[in-house]
């Protein structure tokens, strides 16, 4: 896949019209590509001196522990996400992220990532931006834990992913890809995996989006929209600020 069609550069160009030496900077980010085991933790709570990583194919979640042994995801990572970012800027990993089924992801070094920003100030912009709307989706998350019923958490997470999976051409129409078995949707969303089963019945009985086989299909988008206040405008996807 050139650097031009990756989830990476599509996620980005969303906010900054990348030039030819952005792209190549980009390129040299995916030169240690690694294959990773769904057994294996990308980084770990409490690792010094973490790795950030580009996930290139496959999904992953960011997740901490409780001394109960009980696990909250705080969320999901699909292609073209940075994973890992905010551990290599704190020095310590204040989480856990794993890959949902083994992941293509391509390995960057702190001391990479800071001299890339100081040659490119512009793709440092982008990447911060990335990140706010990382930011942003934990805040929604946050609002649904504490204020959406079950069903409308289920929907809004749906919807949400769809929107990200859109923007890095993994989505097309009103369906997509989903790995996520219900004990995933579970631990996101504060609920008990036999709920979700509940939920994503009475979804599909009212006929607003299906989720069989791992495939999710929205089948009817805009009542689904509005049953779940869902406003996508917190994910920003409008076009280039920067161009």
């Amino acid at each position: 896949m050139s650097i031009q069609s990756s989830p990476l550069v599509r996620k980005l160009g969303a906010y900054v019209a990348l030039s030819d030496p952005e792209l190549a900077i980009l390129e040299t980010f995916h030169a240690k590509r690694l294959s990773i085991s769904d057994k294996k933790d990308m980084v770990y709570e409490g690792q010094s001196d973490p790795s950030a990583y580009i996930l290139a194919k496959g999904w992953a979640c960011s997740y901490k522990l409780l001394r109960s042994g009980s696990r909250q995801i705080v969320d999901f990572q699909i292609p073209g996400d940075f994973i890992g970012l905010r551990s290599v800027l704190f020095r310590t990993s204040d989480h856990s992220i794993e890959p949902i089924r083994k992941v293509e992801a391509s390995e960057v070094k702190i001391k990479d990532l800071l001299g890339a920003f100081e040659t490119s100030p512009r793709l440092a912009t982008a990447v911060l931006w990335s990140a706010s709307t990382d930011e942003a989706i934990v805040v929604e998350r946050l609002v649904s834990l504490g204020r959406r019923d079950a069903a409308e958490r289920v929907a809004h997470l749906l919807l949400e992913l769809g929107a990200r999976l859109k923007l890095v051409g993994l989505a097309t129409g009103n369906s997509y890809e989903c790995p996520l078995s219900q004990y995933l949707l579970a631990d996101a969303l504060g609920l008990s995996a036999i709920h979700i089963n509940r939920v994503l019945r009475q979804l599909r009985e009212e006929g607003l989006l299906t989720f069989r086989d791992g495939t999710v299909t929205f089948d009817n988008l805009d009542k689904l929209v509005e049953f779940a206040g869902f406003d996508k405008a917190y994910l920003d996807y409008e076009g280039p600020m920067l161009k």
